[in-house]
């Protein structure tokens, strides 16, 4: 037989195996995951059920810690705090939403997280499913959950339910937010698109988890031609389960109706230039740093082009706490301009 048809059927079969063996790693995770998960929970209900009917006090919780910890030494996660963990968790959910909310099936670390974040069951439920859908770790969710991911999902203006097939319209929406958060560039709002541009590609791992699952970046100032005219997209990426190509578009101020002209043009060129017969159309997203508002909803209603538009931020907000704690830049204006009359009095 031939050699390379017997090193072929080889690699063939190695490949099923491996995809064989990583399946059924997989499902037994999953199993020993909820199999966990149940029982965290089922602690949490006993602790808190016998709490509430013997009106213990909170030291029952250490000295159940000390007690289980030396009947399982080989067992973790029987510390105080876990077990305040576990009664916090059979307080939020009831045994039958666990496995309706398909929080069995992620880690135990995420649950805390979820339970202590003050969002409600519909919000929880949102990262709940996008934690499974890209595998976030726990200080991703922290972080999409800090950065209200919720709020600010599909929440840009578009035309894709005119433009674009119901399905496909829905998916397009669904990857969009408004705002993106760049803050991990250490940009000022008055960066340049440039600076804007390379600062994006030279943190593309950070850029790719703010856009979100799906996302290829293919380049930036990315060159195409047209009537021999030179032309160069901001940024190009392919979304692959959208299989469409999407063109971002830098802009450093707020929202111009010739934005969405310029847009429509290149949308044209990709869709003609680079976009293969099985791809559906090409989208652009227009990124503004501030007011993208009727003005854009106007200019977008006879575009026949799929185009979003949605804002950025360069700079993390303040946490609300200390909103109200640290003084305003008028404030702070009154306050020295007060000191300095003092200075001018002396």
């Amino acid at each position: 037989m031939n050699k390379s048809i017997i090193n072929q059927a080889y690699h063939q079969l190695l490949n099923d195996l491996k995809t064989s063996v990583a399946s059924a790693k997989y499902n037994a995770s999953l199993h020993v995951n909820k199999a966990l998960v149940s029982l965290y929970h089922h602690i949490g209900s006993r602790i808190l059920h016998t709490q509430m009917q013997e009106r213990w006090g909170t030291g029952v919780i250490a000295e159940l810690s000390k007690d289980l910890r030396a009947a399982f030494p080989e067992m973790k996660g029987f510390s105080p705090q876990n077990l305040k963990y576990m009664r916090k968790f059979a307080q939020a959910y009831d045994q039958d939403e666990i496995g309706q909310q398909a929080v069995d099936q992620i880690p135990w670390g995420h649950i805390v997280v979820l339970i202590y974040s003050g969002l409600d069951k519909i919000q929880q439920r949102f990262y709940i499913e996008c934690t499974i859908k890209n595998g976030w770790s726990r200080n991703s969710l922290s972080m999409q959950i800090e950065t209200n991911l919720y709020e600010r999902q599909a929440d840009a203006i578009t035309n894709f339910d005119k433009q674009l097939p119901p399905s496909h319209a829905a998916l397009a929406q669904a990857t969009l937010k408004n705002p993106y958060l760049f803050d991990f560039l250490s940009l000022g709002d008055e960066a340049h698109e440039s600076a804007l541009e390379k600062g994006l590609v030279a943190h593309i791992e950070k850029f790719l988890l703010e856009l979100g699952e799906g996302f290829a970046f293919l380049g930036r100032q990315y060159h195409i031609q047209v009537e021999e005219q030179d032309f160069y997209i901001d940024l190009l990426f392919y979304h692959i389960k959208l299989r469409s190509f999407i063109v971002i578009e830098l802009k450093s101020g707020d929202f111009k109706p010739e934005y969405v002209g310029k847009m429509n043009f290149y949308l044209s060129a990709v869709d003609d230039l680079l976009r293969h017969s099985s791809d559906n159309p090409s989208i652009g997203l227009i990124l503004c740093l501030s007011k993208v508002g009727v003005l854009a909803e106007y200019t977008l209603r006879d575009i026949n082009k799929p185009i979003g538009l949605s804002t950025y931020r360069l700079t993390k907000s303040l946490p609300k706490k200390l909103q109200t704690v640290l003084p305003t830049i008028e404030e702070l204006e009154a306050e020295l301009a007060k000191d300095l009359d003092d200075i001018e009095d002396e």
